[in-house]
């Protein structure tokens, strides 16, 4: 892995899309950013000469995951799961699943890449054959809308968390309950709008599976209009407890829309809302951030690239940058 320095951090590139855009991920060779558009279609740019090419997903697409270098998955607001050849010159849909009943809000890919689990807005949490499709799993229980899922590490169990940031944790070999608990920064209960708001807009592991990252907003004073401050709340897997809280010192407002954890031992976490777009950067247990940057919009999606020194975050503005943790050449 090249040299890391987070406090240099800067934007390295922009490339200009012209919609607004929900979600981002990077191809697993680092040499493609795919993105979800606003104009109903994902995109591949290939960075080193900005070429597109667009996957008519006929949704707004904010979850994407890659099975193998050669598929693409997306998980839409149609609740349909669909298929792609990732590299394709014109890609065509090789499956088509109806997965949900309602926005798909979240898609994500076990370690050993053999299952994909997908929630929404229908209170299921299901599991999938990554290579055929098949159904392996429906979790059931929550009793709101279903915001976020992800693998443990070990493949050993799977968590999802709802609008309410109630969480559930299920055995993958038998889909058996294993625990519920509660990230308590990420909701608030809004008396004067009789409204909740809140839950895990981004959900991570720690690459040792001991710590659980939930991000989304917090300290909400008004739900209507989702004013509050982003947050990316560090949770003990072993505990279920919450031993952190990071947020933005400056009092920025907006909701935590991607985290990552770094194999480096650091956090991070990009931000969207009135107060901006943001990278933020943390060390383990501590609140307060070691650095940040203004990135200029409004950020809806953050991933890392494969070399562990270029980030992904794509922008209401419709532009998406890559940021180098690396001092300017």
């Amino acid at each position: 892995m090249p040299a890391i320095d987070p406090a240099a951090t800067h934007v390295a590139k922009e490339i200009a899309h012209g919609r607004s855009l929900n979600g981002g991920r990077f191809h697993p060779s680092g040499e493609h950013a795919f993105v979800g558009a606003q104009d109903y279609q994902v995109w591949r740019y290939r960075l080193a000469d900005d070429a597109k090419v667009g996957f008519n997903t006929d949704a707004w697409v904010r979850g994407m995951v890659f099975p193998n270098n050669d598929t693409l998955v997306t998980g839409g607001y149609d609740g349909r799961l669909i298929w792609w050849p990732a590299l394709a010159d014109a890609p065509e849909p090789i499956r088509i699943v109806e997965a949900h009943a309602g926005w798909i809000r979240a898609v994500a890919l076990s370690p050993d890449q053999s299952r994909i689990a997908t929630c929404g807005n229908d209170l299921a949490v299901r599991v999938w054959d990554a290579a055929t499709g098949e159904k392996l799993m429906e979790l059931t229980g929550h009793e709101r809308h279903v915001y976020n899922v992800a693998f443990h590490p070990s493949s050993e169990s799977i968590v999802a968390g709802d609008l309410i940031a109630q969480f559930r944790q299920w055995s993958l070999a038998t889909g058996e309950l294993q625990r519920q608990f509660t990230m308590p920064t990420l909701h608030k209960y809004d008396e004067g709008f009789r409204a909740d708001y809140g839950g895990p807009y981004c959900l991570s592991f720690s690459p040792d599976g001991a710590n659980l990252l939930g991000g989304g907003i917090t300290e909400v004073t008004n739900a209507f209009a989702g004013v509050g401050k982003p947050a990316v709340v560090e949770l003990n897997w072993e505990t279920g407890e919450e031993t952190v809280a990071h947020g933005p010192k400056g009092g920025t407002q907006g909701k935590a829309w991607g985290t990552v954890w770094h194999p480096e031992n650091f956090v991070i976490g990009a931000s969207g809302g009135q107060g901006g777009g943001w990278l933020l950067f943390w060390k383990p247990g501590e609140k307060d951030e070691f650095h940040s940057l203004n990135l200029g919009n409004v950020a809806r999606d953050l991933d890392l690239h494969p070399d562990g020194v270029q980030l992904l975050t794509v922008h209401h503005d419709g532009k998406l940058r890559i940021s180098r943790m690396a001092p300017q050449a």
